[in-house]
């Protein structure tokens, strides 16, 4: 079969056209270091995990692992594309690359909204936590602190932001290792005022999978989303100082800090805390784990970890999805005005994600129960979307690149095609799963919905930019088998 493919943007910089120049490269190795290690840790890791360990009780340290494979195997497969051809769009470019225009713009533009809908979720948490520091203020003044805060950081300089992200992530990487560090010697009994706990609440209370094969479907599903985020080092590895060997060292230690930072976290505090401890809900699982060891101010304590952790992923995600917006625009995928960088900066692109970001905020006031749930409804899933192109993506390009650049693997899938497949099909029972889960099913099907109609528009713009030069008299597009 054949199919009608644009130039390849493997052919140039996916970022060289835009009409104001082109982005800089400010991010030194440290900076992408850091904002590999940081990506991993995010406010999903040190609340939302609660309601996970509620539902699949200690065998949430299982549905971690399985979800932890499948992340280490697609940063496995974005790793190998991202080393052979950095961009700044990413995915977004190796899907153009491999299945055509649509297929860039549909996982471009789907990421993009996916990242100012959860600035906005990220400001209102953040709100939250300063209104029970400071009782009266509104929360929309703090979250439009934040948003002014963070979008100046994003304007100036690729390096202000590199810097942020650096002390961000230093400081979300000490909490953690704090925190199993405390644990490992709780658990050894050797911390003082402790007695070691043993396997009790790891075998007692309904055993290792207290709601059987339910909930650990449920604590399978908490967890997947939790690992977002890692996705932004390849965005950013292309403006670092050397793209290549900074894409192939984060890829290489995601393994070591998927089971340190997430499996271990989980290990450590099924093993301290009873699984149906009403305070790891309602408090969050870090804080009841050192409120149960008696750490003094333990509410507070973890309250400053998750507001950084919160303010780190404010200042990613606009960064993030200022840059997935100037690669499409540099594409030809989206309006010129929001692709001219100055100063080596997407600064329109920056400013329209922030707008839309503040905007998600203000629909939570406005229409909390309808528009405001039907927007996160609409992302549930996205970031599985995302996945599919990368893990489809890599089985095209992986033997178009062993054919044309060997030498351009730098960072190579383990067992592929094997592990790619076996990726895939992960995926699709994740899907099926959500499909079976009434408190997922409405997610799914409206991410469905939108990712639909983003590849109807993206297949349709397709169409039309290969029409054009056919009705001018040029040669179209080259037809590749």
């Amino acid at each position: 079969m054949s199919r009608t493919t644009a130039p390849a943007p493997a052919d140039r910089k996916d970022d060289a056209s835009a009409p104001a120049g082109g982005l800089s490269h400010g991010l030194k190795q440290r900076h992408l270091s850091m904002i590999a290690l940081g990506g991993v840790i995010g406010a999903g890791l040190f609340v939302g995990s609660g309601a996970g360990i509620a539902a699949a009780g200690p065998s949430i340290v299982l549905a971690y692992a399985i979800s932890g494979v499948l992340v280490m195997l697609v940063m496995r497969m974005l790793g190998e594309m991202s080393a052979a051809n950095p961009a700044s769009g990413s995915f977004s470019v190796h899907a153009e690359r491999a299945f055509g225009p649509w297929a860039g713009f549909t996982a471009g533009w789907a990421f993009w909204f996916l990242l100012c809908v959860a600035v906005g979720l990220e400001g209102i948490g953040a709100a939250k936590i300063m209104t029970g520091w400071f009782p009266g203020t509104a929360e929309w003044v703090w979250v439009a602190l934040f948003m002014v805060v963070f979008c100046g950081t994003n304007l100036a300089a690729v390096k202000n932001f590199g810097e942020f992200e650096f002390w961000f992530a230093a400081l979300k990487v000490g909490a953690i290792v704090l925190f199993l560090g405390i644990g490992v010697l709780a658990i050894a009994g050797v911390l003082p005022g402790t007695d070691a706990p043993g396997t009790a609440n790891l075998t007692g209370d309904g055993g290792f999978f207290p709601h059987g094969s339910e909930g650990l479907i449920v604590g399978l599903l908490a967890s997947v989303f939790a690992y977002g985020g890692l996705e932004t080092v390849t965005i950013a590895a292309a403006e670092s100082e050397h793209p290549v060997q900074g894409v192939a060292k984060a890829v290489r230690t995601a393994m070591w800090r998927i089971a340190l930072f997430y499996i271990g976290s989980m290990a450590v505090i099924v093993t301290l805390v009873p699984w149906d401890d009403k305070a790891v809900v309602e408090k969050g699982p870090y804080v009841a784990a050192l409120d149960h060891l008696g750490i003094p101010a333990a509410g507070q304590i973890m309250n400053v970890v998750v507001l950084v952790a919160l303010l780190s992923a404010m200042n990613a995600n606009i960064y993030g999805a200022s840059r997935m917006a100037g690669s499409l625009v540099a594409r030809g995928q989206g309006p010129k005005e929001l692709g001219r960088t100055f100063g080596g900066v997407p600064r329109a692109a920056v400013l329209v994600s922030s707008v839309i970001g503040f905007g998600c905020v203000l629909l939570s006031y406005w229409s909390p129960d309808k528009a405001f749930i039907w927007l996160l409804n609409t992302i549930g899933a996205i970031i599985l979307v995302v996945w599919f192109f990368i893990a489809a993506s890599q089985l095209v390009l992986r033997r178009r690149t062993e054919r044309e650049a060997p030498e351009k693997l730098v960072v190579k899938m383990w067992l592929f095609p094997g592990l790619t497949w076996v990726a895939l099909a992960g995926m699709v029972a994740i899907f099926f799963l959500m499909a079976r889960e009434a408190d997922t099913r409405n997610q799914l099907y409206a991410t469905g919905a939108l990712t639909l109609v983003l590849a109807a528009v993206g297949f349709a713009l397709q169409k039309a930019r290969a029409k054009a030069p056919a009705e001018a008299g040029e040669p179209a597009a080259a037809e590749e088998a």
